[in-house]
Parts: structure tokens; sequence; C-alpha cells
């Protein structure tokens, strides 16, 4: 049961990071900016991006929430917070900013955390890591997609 409480929470916090993302890109994929940027040839139609999250999303708060009920220390908050405030910032930073540069530093570290997850902090939690895939694999494109904008424009 305090799983899956924690579990409900964290897809409470992790939801709500998205919308605050969407917020802060004030329809960045609706702005000539955006429109106009040669983008790579891979990238998705805009209805895969809610679907991958919304799929990202329940995986990690599951995961999370067997995390968090496993190992509830300093240590794993810090990090999290690490991985919320890169991944709603990068949004910003992105389409709102515009900073490409910036904004693939970002990515990159969060994709970096997401690994960091899987590799060192799942001990306790082995069955589960495997939630984190979705995640991992969608920041691994998302990052090229993002180098491909740096180079190409």
């Amino acid at each position: 049961m305090k799983q899956l409480k924690v579990t409900i929470l964290f897809l409470i916090i992790n939801f709500g990071g998205l919308a605050i993302g969407n917020w802060l890109m004030e329809n960045g994929s609706m702005t000539d900016w955006y429109i106009n940027l040669n983008k790579a040839p891979w990238t998705p139609p805009s209805w895969v991006f809610v679907v991958a999250w919304t799929l990202i999303m329940i995986c990690f708060s599951i995961y999370l929430g067997k995390l968090f009920t496993e190992e509830n220390t300093q240590k794993m908050k810090l990090i999290f917070l690490l991985q919320f405030i890169l991944n709603v910032s990068w949004n910003f930073i992105f389409f709102n900013q515009h900073l490409v540069l910036f904004a693939l530093i970002n990515i990159t570290l969060l994709t970096s955390l997401l690994f960091y997850y899987f590799f060192k902090l799942s001990n306790k939690v082995k069955k589960y890591k495997y939630l984190l895939l979705p995640y991992m694999i969608w920041l691994c494109i998302a990052t090229s997609l993002n180098l491909y904008v740096l180079i190409h424009n």
C-alpha cells in the first residue's frame, strides 16, 4: 500500500512537471522559430511526443515508487530533484530561449543522470530498473534531435 501511495505521489509530481515544462515552452513547437528550424529527418510528429512522455512518466513513476519505498534517502531526493529541474528546464531553454547549445548540455546531463539511475541506483529494485528504458531511449533520441538542430542551423 505504501508503494502505491508513493507511486501516485510521483505520478502527480511527474505529470505536474510535464505541465510546467509545457507552460514554459509558450507554444514553442508552434512558433515560427521552431517551425523554420532545420530539424532532423527522424524528428517524430508532435503526437508521438505526447504518447512517449505519457508512457515515460507512468513507467518512471512506478520505478520511483518502488525505489523510494526501498530507499528514501536525502541523496535519492536530491538526485530526483536534479532530474526534475533538468527535465522541466529543457523546454524553457530550448523552446522559449532558443539556447540550443545550453539545451544540449542540459539534456546530456539529464540523459547521464538517467543512466546513473539505471546502473548505480537500482541495486535494491533490479526488476524495476527496466522501467527506465523508455525514458533513457527517448532521451537518447531527444539528445540527437537537439544536436542535429545545433549543427544544422
